[in-house]
């Protein structure tokens, strides 16, 4: 399983200076690769060995004031469908879990109640929710090369 920390600038594309897109990408995008190619040498001799990734609905559906954000996650999601293709033949599953608001730190300077009004489900969701989503996607082994969306209905309104 792939664990790392996300990194999230918002600001109008204008307004953020290479160096921020550049740290974005690299922790977002370029860290997730990293990660996956140095976990998959030793996944080679494990039988039903496989990755989750952990995307954002933003990278599925955009928001303004978070391009780069976006951009990160979205080649999140075409990575992982294409690390798919290449590591199916030898047993390993690699899927993309796409959060919406989460209670983490990230989310901690957001009013919730002003966010939950567009959540169908009229709340956050908790890392603990995340978790048993990602347990799933681990467990599930003939599921490869998909996005779970986990969001309390965010898209839905979007």
């Amino acid at each position: 399983m792939n664990i790392y920390y996300s990194v999230i600038r918002d600001a109008l594309l204008l307004r953020m200076t290479p160096e921020e897109m550049v740290a974005v990408l690299h922790t977002n995008l370029l860290g997730s690769m990293l990660t996956c190619r140095a976990a998959l040498r030793s996944m080679l001799h494990t039988q039903g060995a496989a990755i989750v990734n952990i995307g954002s609905v933003v990278g599925l559906k955009g928001n303004s004031g978070q391009c780069v954000y976006s951009a990160s996650k979205a080649g999140l999601e075409g990575f992982t469908r294409s690390l798919a293709k290449e590591v199916a033949s030898r047993n390993i599953r690699v899927n993309l879990l796409a959060p919406g608001f989460i209670h983490t730190d990230m989310t901690a300077g957001l009013r919730e109640e002003a966010g939950a009004r567009s959540i169908p489900l009229g709340r956050f969701g908790t890392p603990d929710e995340i978790a048993q989503a990602a347990l799933f996607l681990l467990e599930s082994s003939y599921i490869t090369g998909q996005v779970l969306v986990v969001d309390g209905g965010l898209q839905l309104a979007m």
